[in-house]
This record gives structure tokens, C-alpha cells and sequence, in this order.
């Protein structure tokens, strides 16, 4: 049995708690706010995101952060642009090689760094995985059979990541490609949010397949010129992520697409939805591709629509005119591998 603290009592960090707990470990959730840990004590559900789930009372609910140096392992569940701010705070408090886990999804939009790269600059002695693949929070609180991978600089903290979390309902896969992991997990939330703005348009399953094909394909571009493997985005960080983030109604970044396509403007349909990592993970990866010239159209057309004021008809037309080529990646493939 070891010691779980997930930082942050969102719906991701719920449903991971209540995973852990089924496992027998000892859990707990830590909120920066004390209203939500006094609401959550009292009525053990998270009654907007996961309605109908009951909160085990063997999961402690607490605002102590001091008491975090106590766990075998730290879980990161609060969203991309809290991530640094939270790791901040547990400086001082993580006993050398604590094993911190990263489950967000996004970028540090300031300076472009992945999520890993910022907590290893707050906790350098640390070992930091991240945790990434088709998982919504309304599945995984369920006991809903989920599969993920796991991803770190040591291995020795990845396999002890599987080791404590997986069981019969949570399969967890450790692969060494933490950048790839990393990015597969982001960029699909930008395809995902372009596959819903097909919906609320009202167009067909051709549309939305050919966008998230060659949407894999320029993550998997973006991801070699970073430094990833290009088998990843074959994996669950990739087509599998792709796959459950466009086709699913528990996609926040898909419903905020449908509503964008059925003409609401970007920033209401985000505020009416909630939390929409890919909109922020546009912004970021479209300055992503400028800084390492890497063509990614679909994102490009995505960035346009979301802060330019772009019409998404126009979007799309755009996207199917553009120059003729061959739809073999080769070409900058072996660019990529020359430079």
C-alpha cells in the first residue's frame, strides 16, 4: 500500500483518487480552496463534474500542504496554467526523489515549455513522470476499463508509477518518450476542438476523419522536430487520445468546438464550457511551428479561427485548397533526420 496525494480536486483528480483508493492505497485530495474542501468533505460527490459519483470516505479531503511530505507519491491534477504556481508551493515540502506525476495537458504558454520541463525547474530533485492517454475523469470514476501510459527520465519512476496504479480496470503502459508523451497529450486538444467546430458546422464523417488523420499527422511533424519518437504518436498518447478526445460528448474541447461551429464566439464558447486546454494549446503550438518551422495547416486555420476572428466556413475552405502533394510524410521525415 503507499501514500497518495493528488494535488488538486478537479474532476481528473477525483476520479484518479477514487482509482487509487479501489487499489487499496492510502489516499488523499488536496484543494487550494477551502470552500471546495469543505463542500466535498460534507457531500463526498463532485456533484458538476462527475454527478452521481460517491467520494469513498476512506479518501482524506484536506487544504494541509504540509502534510504532502508524508505520500510515496504526488500526483499534479490542477489544470496547465496552475501547474508551476502548485509545484511552487510544494518546494521545501517534497523529500528529495519524491516520485511527482504530471496529468494535466497543455503548455506553459509564457515560455513554451512542456508541463515536465516546468516542474522539474520548480522541484529539481524530484523524479517527475507524466501520465497521459484516452482517459476521461466521467470514465475512470466509474471503474470504466482505461487504458494509459506513463512517461519519465527514470525509469525507475515510471515502473513505479505502473506498479502503484495500475490495476484490473487502469492498464498502465510506461514508455520512455517523455516529450512525445508529453506533446501527443497537448496538440490533440487542438484537433479535438477543430473536430467539434465540424459538428456544430454540421458536416459529415469524411470531414471529421480526414482532420483527425492529418491532425495526427501534423502533431507527429511538430513532435520529431521537437525531439520525439514518431512511433509515440501511433500509441495511446497519440491516435489513441485522438480518437476518444474527438468522437466523445465528455470532451470539453470538442463541445467547445460544437459551439464555435454553431457560431459562438471562441471566448463564450470556452467560458460556457469550462476548462479548455485547447485553447490555449492553439496559441502556444501555433508559436510552437513558427519557432521550429514546422507546417502545421489544421493549427494554423485553428489559430486564426480562435483569436483572429476567422470564419470557420472560410477556415475550411482554405484548408481544402491548398497546394497539391503527396500524402507520404517522407519527405520531411527525412528533412528532419538530416538536420
Amino acid at each position: 500500500m503507499a501514500k497518495i496525494r493528488v494535488m488538486g480536486a478537479g474532476g481528473w483528480g477525483t476520479a484518479l483518487a477514487m482509482m487509487a483508493d479501489r487499489s487499496g492505497h492510502q489516499v488523499s485530495m488536496w484543494s487550494v480552496f477551502e470552500e471546495e474542501v469543505e463542500r466535498l468533505s460534507k457531500e463526498r460527490e463532485h456533484k458538476k463534474l462527475l454527478p452521481g459519483v460517491k467520494i469513498p470516505d476512506s479518501i482524506e479531503i484536506t487544504g494541509d500542504l504540509a502534510s504532502t511530505a508524508q505520500a510515496d507519491l504526488v500526483i499534479l491534477a490542477v489544470p496547465s496554467f496552475a501547474v508551476r504556481d502548485t509545484a511552487r508551493l510544494l518546494k521545501g515540502v517534497l523529500p528529495k526523489g519524491t516520485v511527482v506525476v504530471n496529468v494535466a495537458k497543455g503548455f506553459e504558454e509564457e515560455h513554451l515549455l512542456r508541463l515536465s520541463q516546468v516542474i522539474e525547474e520548480e522541484l529539481p530533485e524530484a523524479r517527475v513522470a507524466v501520465l497521459s492517454g484516452p482517459s476521461h475523469a466521467e470514465e475512470v470514476s466509474r471503474g470504466v476499463p482505461t487504458t494509459v501510459v506513463v512517461a519519465s527520465r527514470s525509469e525507475e519512476a515510471a515502473c513505479f508509477v505502473q506498479d502503484t496504479l495500475m490495476n484490473s480496470a487502469f492498464r498502465v503502459y510506461v514508455n520512455p518518450d517523455l516529450t512525445g508523451v508529453e506533446l501527443g497529450g497537448a496538440l490533440k486538444n487542438i484537433i479535438a476542438l477543430a473536430a467539434g467546430v465540424c459538428d456544430g458546422l454540421g458536416l459529415g464523417d469524411n470531414t471529421k476523419a480526414a482532420l483527425m488523420t492529418r491532425g495526427l499527422t501534423e502533431i507527429a511533424r511538430l513532435g520529431v522536430k521537437m525531439g520525439a519518437k514518431q512511433e509515440t504518436f501511433a500509441g495511446l498518447t497519440g491516435i489513441g487520445d485522438l480518437v476518444v478526445t474527438c468522437t466523445s460528448m465528455h470532451s470539453r474541447n470538442r463541445r467547445a468546438g460544437i459551439l464555435i461551429g454553431e457560431g459562438i464566439e471562441p471566448k463564450e464558447a470556452v467560458r460556457q464550457v469550462g476548462m479548455v486546454e485547447g485553447y490555449l494549446a492553439t496559441h502556444s503550438a501555433y508559436r510552437l511551428s513558427q519557432k521550429y518551422g514546422v507546417e502545421m495547416p489544421i493549427t494554423a486555420e485553428c489559430y486564426q479561427v480562435l483569436f483572429h476572428g476567422k470564419d470557420p466556413k472560410l477556415a475550411i475552405t482554405d484548408l481544402m485548397e491548398r497546394p497539391k502533394r503527396s500524402e507520404a510524410e517522407t519527405t520531411w521525415l527525412d528533412f528532419h533526420r538530416q538536420d
